[in-house]
C-alpha cells in the first residue's frame, strides 16, 4: 500500500467549487429567466471589471507568494510551510478571495440575481467545505506559528 499524504482533505478543488456554480449561473443567465437586474449597466460594467482584475491580482499575488516559499499552492498537496507576507498580510485567503471577487465582478457584469445567489453559495462552500478544513490542517501541522498568524489575519477581509 502506497504511503498517505499528509493534506488537508478539501471537500473538492476550490476552483471547480466557485467554477461549476459560475458556469451554470451563466448558462441560466443566457437563458432569459427573469432573474436580471438591468440598472446602472455603466457603473456595473465598470465596478464589475474592476472587481474582476482585483481578484485575478489577489490570485498572482498569492501564487507569487507560494512559489517563493517553495510550498504548492494547491490544498491537496502537503504543505511546506506557511505564507504570511505580502497579500497573505491582508487575508488568509487571498486566492479564494480572489476566485469570489471574479465571480462577483461577472456577475454584476451580467447584472443576474441568480449568480449572486450561487456565489453566496460558492462561498459558504468554500469557507465550510475548504477553508475550515484547511485551518485545522496547518494547526496540526504548525501548531502555535499557525495559531499566532490566525490571531493577526483575517480569513476573507
Amino acid at each position: 500500500m502506497g504511503e498517505e499524504k499528509d493534506v488537508a482533505g478539501v471537500l473538492a478543488p476550490p476552483p471547480l467549487i466557485f467554477g461549476v456554480p459560475l458556469v451554470i449561473g451563466l448558462v441560466l443567465h443566457s437563458l432569459d429567466l427573469g432573474l436580471d437586474f438591468t440598472e446602472l449597466w455603466p457603473v456595473r460594467a465598470i465596478g464589475g471589471g474592476a472587481l474582476a482584475v482585483l481578484g485575478a491580482t489577489f490570485i498572482v499575488l498569492a501564487l507569487l507568494r507560494f512559489r517563493r516559499a517553495d510550498t504548492p499552492p494547491q490544498p491537496w498537496e502537503e504543505t511546506r510551510a506557511i505564507v504570511t507576507s505580502g497579500v497573505y498580510k491582508v487575508t488568509r485567503n487571498p486566492m479564494y478571495l480572489g476566485m469570489a471577487l471574479i465571480f462577483l465582478g461577472i456577475a454584476l457584469i451580467a447584472g443576474c440575481y441568480l449568480m449572486l445567489a450561487l456565489l453566496g453559495l460558492a462561498v459558504v462552500t468554500v469557507d465550510r467545505g475548504v477553508i475550515a478544513r484547511e485551518e485545522a490542517y496547518l494547526t496540526r501541522k504548525f501548531g502555535a506559528a499557525y495559531t499566532d498568524y490566525r490571531k493577526d489575519s483575517r480569513r476573507w477581509l
